[in-house]
């Protein structure tokens, strides 16, 4: 599909956080028009499904501040500069599960919100764990939860799982898992 050019006229980072900047585009439109828009820049991360021997996904159940309530995501995390999605995909693991996985595999990728943030998203399917824990960042107070995979699926059917990020791999590791 051709599009049209969108030239950035100006850019100017407005805001300077730990994890992302917010930055200030003017941008010519195809039409010539020109806009300003609010960009998110947001560094790569990984998101992985960790299924044990079980039949069980595991998750990770943690506190919200900008939606002020806790919850239940897959482990997830951002991308250290330079660092290669698999290799954040165990370290997060270990992080966050405390658990290693034998086999890791690459089942997707995508734009989380890409209306005003380029957050690029690496999704895993993660098989043959073990415990091989990690330290967790100092910031997260995250609790374990394993679900047995028949009802993490029934519970995106029933409107319990609420993070988009969660929602979206769990639908791409589907054929993975034979459903």
């Amino acid at each position: 599909m051709a599009t049209k050019k969108f030239e950035t006229l100006h850019s100017e980072t407005t805001f300077q956080g730990k994890v992302f900047e917010v930055r200030h585009d003017r941008v010519r439109l195809p039409n010539g028009q020109i806009t300003t828009l609010d960009i998110i820049a947001h560094p790569p991360a990984v998101v992985m499904v960790p299924i044990d021997d079980e039949d069980h996904i595991w998750f990770v159940s943690q506190y919200r501040h900008a939606v002020e309530r806790v919850i239940l995501e897959l482990p997830a995390g951002v991308m250290e500069p330079g660092e290669e999605p698999e290799l954040c995909a165990m370290r997060e693991l270990r992080e966050e599960i405390g658990m290693s996985a034998n086999q890791i595999q690459k089942i997707g990728e995508f734009f989380i919100a890409p209306g005003y943030s380029s957050e690029y998203l690496h999704i895993f399917l993660a098989t043959g764990l073990k415990p091989d824990p990690l330290p967790g960042d100092e910031d997260e107070f995250i609790s374990i939860e394993r679900i047995p995979t028949e009802i993490a699926f029934s519970m995106i059917e029933d409107g319990k799982l609420l993070d988009a990020k969660s929602l979206a791999s769990l639908l791409l590791a589907q054929s993975y898992l034979g459903r």
